[in-house]
């Protein structure tokens, strides 16, 4: 049996979210289907009654793919409710290269993606800082407060 992952992410607004995570992950926008201007015109031609499409909801992509077709599409959907409680899930970007990379260069790797990513709309909650246990790495939150690291 062949399978694909989809991650779905609940937001408030899935615009900002597809932005910061595309440049988050090296993702891209996922294009609407061929033959439709906007994922409006391609929800509309599936039958998907207009009521039940939020406004703007599908004029701009609200789904980002990997380029190169490996990592799981991650669709960004909207709903009213606000995030309230801890994610029970993050993602850890690692860019370090791991552990036979020397620490140091690891270190450059993780500020430097921690710098691109604060000014994308990231937060820094907290810097884990442990030359003694090889490791450096950040706690951050994405715009609507998801928690990530990146290693």
């Amino acid at each position: 049996m062949e399978m694909t992952v989809q991650l779905t992410i609940d937001c408030s607004d899935p615009q900002r979210m597809v932005t910061f995570w595309a440049e988050a992950l090296g993702y891209v926008p996922e294009p609407p289907p061929g033959g439709h201007a906007t994922w409006r015109a391609y929800w509309a031609a599936m039958g998907v009654p207009e009521a039940e499409l939020p406004a703007g909801a599908g004029d701009i992509p609200e789904s980002i793919v990997d380029p190169a077709g490996r990592g799981p599409r991650v669709w960004f959907q909207q709903v009213p409710e606000p995030k309230v409680a801890k994610n029970r899930w993050h993602f850890d970007l690692k860019v370090g290269g791991g552990r036979d990379v020397p620490l140091d260069v690891r270190t450059q790797r993780v500020k430097a993606t921690v710098e691109r990513l604060a000014k994308a709309g990231a937060t820094v909650l907290r810097i884990k800082d442990e030359p003694d246990m090889g490791l450096y790495a950040a706690a951050m939150q994405d715009p609507e407060g998801n928690e990530f690291d990146v290693v």
